[in-house]
């Protein structure tokens, strides 16, 4: 009886264990299933939410693209309508010729307007062109009723309003964007009665090319420009000033809510598997460990061809991977495209603030590409400065140049590093291999070329490789050796141009400018040998022999002072103040007769390093000349930080003045600055009378252009140093108040 209860006790005590672990394991399961379910449940509202942001946050951007571009036009019109001359050729002189040239033709192939037409006040046109062709037959294609409606309220505006409207309409060449404006002076007067007003019109349209480049302006994938379905709601309807829809600019939805929710629900349901299948666990741990080893192996096989600064991959990498798009692009027949990029200016950086700032600089630009280039293609650093991007694909080539275009933007603008800021640019070179026809190593070299073109043509550009590159960089070699033979032989010769006195147009200075004759040759440019100097090191011992020549020459001018051109180039040297101070030794000049001029860029790049040279050459007894003043960044804070002893204002400065007042203003604003600072000016690019009248009356107490000579021999400088030019400083003022007195009576 005993051994039957004990039995049974046992019996109840296996089934309340089983019923325990039976209840655990439902219990779990049920709550895995709940769990399971909440999730996601959430995980579907968060994806709804977020495609419901990203459409709203799209139709947002693409509602001020579409304001954008109707403001874009209304600027132009603005600029077109208010205008001296259209008021003048239009109203007094009516100068149909002049009108087309002026209006009808800028419409060819113009990303600012494709449409011009000119009414009078009672609506007749006398102008109407499209394309940069007339347009053929009746006007009513285009002179729609909300066009007419334009008209209607800028003739009815009151005065002291902009009269200008602008708006959307359908024409015969489909929707755009329509202006209208009233023909006025620059200031906003009409010099005419209301019935013999003209007024302008602007049009453009929402072609598919322009559609396309607003897409990719504002990252809005698959935009087109449609009819209105209420069914679709990723659309933008586009409005007539009447409040009548036009059509739609409508976008392919991202969808990154339910991208996300792709790759969260996977997980979710991993690990809902895990679960139901515990009693596996131990071949799931075996395998998620020799799933560990092969990600080991991967991943120093991966960190070998990885760049440990930037994270990207190195030049091993790049090899490989490139190697292996050659060899899936023989199979596919795709192309694939090198984009070899390096940075301008990167060297200035790490000079001036060290390393630590450089390695910074380098991350920064690394994170900035990756967000330009995406998944779909590499990205590596190949060099200190240097990057590479290897795209593959049929449209491999648009999409490289479509990034070129990005990267060079993206440059564009000033980098934050830690808490400076620093300018640097980028030079890119392209190359393809058409169906890996081309393999990996000369792509490289290719796009090397290529990158180094850009460099030679001015930089902050891309240029894709052209089998003359070869031949170009040759014949780049050979003037390279050539130069640096002419430069030992003496074969560098000088002219001077005039810098005269703003009072009485006498010469008291001179710059000295490099000439070369290219043996067998003849002429070459110094916008050709100079930067070839620069880059190949050999314009220190260009400058000196300019330099030591114009000394020599200046012996025979004692009444004179002299400028000399200095290149970034030579201000890099460490050794070049004890070069120059040499030279005057030698020479037996005394160095106050002599200014050095330079530009702002070495100073923007390396203010430290500028302001100690600059200290060492003012010990020597040199001035310094800040040259091209107003064609850069033209900061105050130089001027003040450096203290040059004078500023040359670059002759588009002086050829502005010819605009009005505003240049005027300018200019006079400009050289109080400096007046201010005790700073003297000197005005570049004088070629008129008027010019040198202006720039003396602003402040400005030397001048110098082609007015008062182009550069020339020393033997033409010794007839200018006797020649007296006060007689032509008075006539020139009497001429200037002349016209000033006719003006103001006008």
């Amino acid at each position: 009886m005993r051994l039957h209860a004990f039995d049974i006790r046992a019996l109840r005590a296996q089934m309340d264990r089983r019923f325990a672990v039976t209840f655990m394991l439902i219990v779990f399961a049920a709550l895995a299933v709940i769990v399971t379910s909440i999730v996601l449940t959430a995980l579907d509202r968060v994806a709804s939410y977020a495609n419901h942001l990203d459409e709203e946050r799209s139709r947002e951007t693409l509602v001020g693209a579409i304001e954008t571009f109707k403001h874009q036009l209304g600027a132009t019109l603005n600029d077109y309508a208010a205008w001296d001359d259209a008021a003048d050729y239009i109203y007094v002189r009516r100068d149909a010729d002049w009108v087309v040239r002026n209006f009808g033709d800028m419409t060819f192939e113009s990303d600012l307007f494709d449409v011009a037409i000119l009414l009078d006040a009672q609506g007749v046109a006398s102008m109407a062109y499209s394309d940069g062709a007339p347009i053929e037959g009746p006007l009513t294609g285009y002179l729609t009723p909300d066009v007419t409606g334009l008209l209607e309220t800028v003739q009815t505006m009151p005065e002291g309003e902009m009269p200008q409207a602008l708006g959307f309409t359908k024409t015969a060449k489909g929707i755009g964007a329509a202006g209208v404006a009233l023909i006025r002076l620059k200031s906003g007067d009409v010099t005419v009665d209301a019935d013999q007003r003209a007024y302008l019109i602007f049009m453009r349209h929402l072609s598919t090319d322009t559609v396309n480049r607003i897409g990719q302006a504002y990252v809005l994938p698959g935009l087109a420009l449609s009819e209105v379905d209420p069914a679709i709601s990723h659309r933008v309807d586009i409005l007539s000033p009447t409040q009548a829809t036009l059509g739609a600019l409508g976008w392919d939805l991202r969808a990154p809510g339910d991208v996300s929710r792709a790759q969260v629900r996977w997980l979710v349901t991993s690990a809902v598997v895990l679960i139901g299948f515990y009693c596996v666990m131990l071949f799931v741990v075996g395998t998620k460990e020799v799933r560990r080893l092969r990600g080991d192996e991967a991943a120093a096989i991966k960190l070998s061809r990885t760049d440990r600064l930037s994270g990207l991959a190195n030049r091993e990498g790049l090899f490989s991977a490139l190697a292996q798009s050659v060899e899936d692009a023989r199979g596919s027949g795709e192309d694939v495209v090198l984009l070899y990029l390096d940075l301008d200016g990167f060297k200035e950086v790490n000079d001036a603030y060290g390393h630590g700032t450089g390695d910074r600089l380098i991350r920064g630009v690394a994170a900035g590409l990756q967000m330009l280039v995406g998944e779909d293609a590499l990205l590596a650093r190949v060099g200190g400065d240097e990057f590479a991007i290897a795209l593959s694909g049929k449209d491999a080539q648009a999409r490289a140049i479509a990034l070129s275009d990005a990267i060079l933007q993206f440059f564009g603008e000033p980098l934050t590093v830690g808490e400076r800021v620093v300018v640097i640019g980028c030079s890119i070179g392209l190359s393809a291999s058409p169906a890996g026809s081309v393999d990996g190593e000369e792509i490289i070299r290719r796009a090397d070329m290529a990158m180094y073109s850009s460099k030679e043509g001015g930089r902050g550009r891309w240029t894709v490789y052209d089998p003359a590159m070869d031949e170009e960089r040759e014949s780049r070699n050979q003037l390279e050796l050539d130069l640096r033979e002419a430069i030992q032989h003496g074969e560098i010769t000088v002219v001077y141009q005039p810098v005269v006195s703003s009072q009485h147009f006498e010469l008291v200075s001179v710059e000295a400018l490099a000439r070369w004759h290219r043996r067998g040759h003849g002429p070459v440019s110094p916008d050709v040998f100079i930067p070839i100097a620069e880059a190949s090191g050999l314009i220190d011992q260009l400058g000196m022999s300019v330099l030591r020549q114009a000394l020599e020459q200046l012996r025979n001018w004692p009444d004179l002072r002299l400028s000399v051109n200095v290149s970034p180039g030579q201000f890099r040297d460490p050794a070049f103040v004890a070069r120059v101070q040499a030279v005057f030794r030698e020479t037996g000049i005394e160095p106050s007769r002599t200014v050095l001029e330079m530009t702002e860029s070495y100073f923007i790049q390396s203010p430290e390093r500028a302001r100690s040279a600059l200290e060492r050459l003012r010990q020597i007894g040199l001035r310094i000349a800040l040259d091209d003043f107003g064609s850069g960044f033209s900061s105050v804070g130089y001027l003040r930080q450096f203290g040059f002893d004078r500023m040359k204002i670059d002759r588009s400065m002086v050829l502005a003045l010819e605009e009005g007042h505003r240049a005027i203003e300018t200019l006079q604003a400009t050289v109080a600055l400096a007046r201010s600072l005790d700073i003297p000016v000197t005005a570049e690019g004088v070629e008129t009378e008027q010019q040198a009248v202006m720039l003396r009356l602003a402040g400005c107490d030397e001048l110098q252009g082609y007015l008062f000579g182009r550069p020339c021999s020393a033997e033409e400088i010794e007839i200018l140093r006797h020649k007296s030019m006060e007689p032509r400083a008075r006539a020139a003022e009497q001429a200037f108040y002349a016209q000033a007195g006719k003006r103001g009576k006008a």
